[in-house]
């Protein structure tokens, strides 16, 4: 093989990786787009993340108890909302 063919060779193998590598995806099309009730499935999933950190950190010390109260109360009532907004999405 010449250099100049081997040149030739590894500026089109360099072509066809760069444009493999930079290819745009139409990822974005396959996606489906979020409703409401996904939104706040998610944000459900959060709370009750929260709650479990939160009584953990209690139980380790990390709270007192006065602080742990008003915010388990304040992720209770946030729950409760969410909970109620789901429950009225899915009826409907």
């Amino acid at each position: 093989m010449t250099q100049s063919l081997g040149l030739i060779l590894g500026a089109l193998l360099a072509l066809v990786l760069f444009v493999y590598t930079f290819w745009p995806e139409n990822a974005f099309a396959s996606q489906r787009e979020k409703t409401r009730l996904d939104f706040l499935l998610e944000r459900k999933e959060q709370l009750y993340e929260n709650l479990r950190d939160l009584n953990f950190e209690f139980r380790a010390g990390k709270y007192p108890e006065e602080d742990f109260l008003a915010q388990r109360a304040q992720l209770e009532n946030e729950t409760a909302q969410l909970m109620a907004e789901i429950a009225l999405l899915q009826q409907g």
